[in-house]
């Protein structure tokens, strides 16, 4: 069966990107999304995120009629759900998206239908949404109650993409597809060949949310030995970067380098996926997940430090000390805060500091809520003329390409090694 309207549920970071990748090859393609403001801005060829390239890819399918957006889902072949799974409560995974997203293309669901889960999600949330949808459409028949023969179609198939490259990685990494039977893989296969230059690997659908979960756990572990090791360096007076740097030249070593924490979408929240789910076995990803967690408010504490040693060696008082964060995204040449340890750093501060904090993000045009009242934008040769204590939170290239003679401030707190 072919797939004549392909719809995307969710135009964020993942969905967009999904939605046009799928409208360049001349499908046609209904995105949907409650952000009236998103919607208006893609119907009008333009994207409401920064993402290299996506934006010449969205006007093209927009001018050429294969991609549209909505706030209201409609009949298609195909629907791929790209909506938060954010966590509640003790970190638990909050599934009331991929419900409501369940929920609203329910009525629109016709036989022959294929529904694709591409949120993150705990283990055996398929089944659930797919448990949804049979109870809001008793008339049509699912995987779970029909088997090969069942009338609507349901996979899993987690994105692995890495923000600030999506539209490349999207059409050229591997793709896991977990069918709730071999024919919802077989279609879901299918369609994702119809932009994927990379691989669809099979397998079933409890298979296949673990698997996302475990990717980024595994990367979480290793970013926390290494954040953890630059606790250690700085109370033995070494510099982390050089060891690092030193250590990895060994054949089977390769250290990752530390940050001001974990954040984003996946990382800093996947692992309480498994930690929720297995609490008394997910021992070493909830130890990996606390020292990340608390990496920001070891750099708090650093702040505090250099402020101190400024006041005592200036005369000055704490309200005159100006303090400037560099970078508020959750990883280098991105807009994306979600989960970002650089934003929690600037809030704490903001709410601690009597004095004037700057914040410097180069990928955003006004501040977040949290931060209006608290923090100043400014640009890089604002700060570096303002500012007191620096404090380097996320290497964008702009900052990485600051000249060591511009910086002349003696009190500097660098988690990413840009001025070491």
């Amino acid at each position: 069966m072919s797939f004549a309207t392909i719809s995307v549920i969710g135009l964020g970071y993942i969905g967009l990107p999904t939605a046009a990748a799928f409208a360049s090859k001349q499908q046609h393609v209904v995105g949907v999304d409650i952000n009236q403001h998103a919607v208006d801005t893609i119907n009008r060829g333009a994207i409401h995120i920064v993402e290299p390239d996506l934006d010449q890819v969205v006007k093209t399918a927009v001018e050429g009629g294969f991609l549209r957006a909505s706030t209201q889902p409609v009949a298609a072949e195909a629907f791929l759900i790209a909506v938060p799974t954010p966590f509640k409560g003790d970190h638990e995974p909050d599934m009331v998206y991929v419900k409501a997203a369940a929920e609203s293309i329910a009525p629109v669901l016709k036989k022959g239908a294929l529904v694709i889960l591409e949120s993150t999600s705990p283990v055996g949330a398929t089944e659930q949404m797919a448990g949804w949808l049979a109870e809001l459409r008793p008339d049509l028949t699912f995987p779970q109650q029909a088997g090969e023969a069942a009338e609507i179609n349901i996979a899993y198939c987690p994105e692995r993409v890495l923000p600030g490259q999506v539209m490349v990685e999207l059409i050229k990494n591997d793709r896991v597809i977990g069918g709730m039977t071999p024919v919802c893989s077989a279609r879901a296969s299918e369609l994702y060949n119809i932009f994927l230059e990379g691989e669809c690997v099979v397998t079933n659908s409890r298979t296949a949310e673990m698997c996302k979960l475990t990717e980024n756990s595994f990367r979480d572990v290793n970013i926390a030995f290494a954040n953890e090791l630059s606790l250690i360096c700085a109370d033995q007076g070494i510099n982390v970067w050089e060891l690092i740097r030193l250590a990895n030249r060994h054949p089977r070593v390769n250290i990752l380098q530390p940050g001001p924490g974990v954040g984003g979408h996946c990382i800093a929240v996947d692992p309480w996926f498994i930690v929720a789910q297995n609490p008394q076995q997910a021992q070493l990803i909830r130890t990996a997940r606390e020292v990340n967690d608390s990496k920001p408010h070891w750099v708090i504490n650093q702040v505090k430090a250099a402020v101190a040693d400024c006041l005592a060696e200036t005369g000055k008082r704490a309200s005159e000390i100006t303090i400037a964060c560099f970078g508020l995204a959750f990883k280098p040449n991105i807009d994306d805060l979600r989960e970002s340890p650089a934003m929690e750093i600037a809030e704490l501060l903001s709410g601690w500091h009597s004095g004037t904090t700057l914040a410097v993000e180069p990928n955003i045009h006004q501040l977040p809520k949290q931060l209006i009242g608290h923090c100043e934008l400014a640009t890089t040769a604002e700060a570096l003329e303002q500012a007191d204590v620096l404090v380097m939170l996320v290497d964008h290239q702009p900052f990485k390409a600051i000249a060591g003679a511009q910086v002349q401030q003696r009190w500097i707190v660098d988690t990413k090694g840009v001025w070491r």
